[in-house]
């Protein structure tokens, strides 16, 4: 069985000094996504919801900074040959082409955000802000990884 090594988390040395760094900086960096999500309002219903009846586009334009940054984000990846932190080139491989992916993706992943309001991020940013009734939805989720883990070989990639 082999194991995902997670640049940062898993190292060579002898010391935990530099993976439990790493932990923390993950660490920093989902509070700091939390706290994002929470006064932007994205982990609202009730925005989600505004948003799907197009009576607001506060969550488009959230949205549409987020996919800019990636998009931003992977093109200078691409072009300047970063490193991690362990020194290995980091690389974006091309997706292939195709449609029956996005569409079957889409469609799962807009039902389950239609059904709950909620995109993945924001289940979490719920939990942590104690709105436990969210645990439902997470049991789903978690479900629904596992399912795809269990059809990965049968689905179109």
């Amino acid at each position: 069985m082999t194991t995902t090594k997670i640049p940062g988390v898993h190292t060579e040395s002898t010391s935990g000094t530099r993976a439990a760094t790493g932990l923390f900086v993950y660490l920093l960096a989902g509070l700091y996504f939390g706290v994002v999500l929470v006064k932007s309002e994205a982990a609202s219903w009730y925005r989600i919801q505004e948003m799907f009846r197009f009576e607001s586009f506060h969550m488009f334009g959230l949205m549409g900074s987020a996919v800019l940054t990636g998009m931003v984000t992977t093109a200078l990846l691409r072009r300047s040959g970063a490193k991690s932190r362990d020194g290995q080139t980091i690389s974006v491989t091309p997706k292939e082409k195709g449609w029956r992916r996005y569409v079957l993706g889409g469609l799962t992943f807009g039902v389950g955000w239609g059904l709950s309001g909620l995109c993945p991020g924001p289940i979490f940013t719920l939990l942590g802000s104690g709105v436990w009734p969210i645990l439902i939805v997470l049991a789903f989720a978690l479900l629904g990884t596992y399912l795809y883990g269990a059809f990965k070989d049968r689905l179109p990639h």
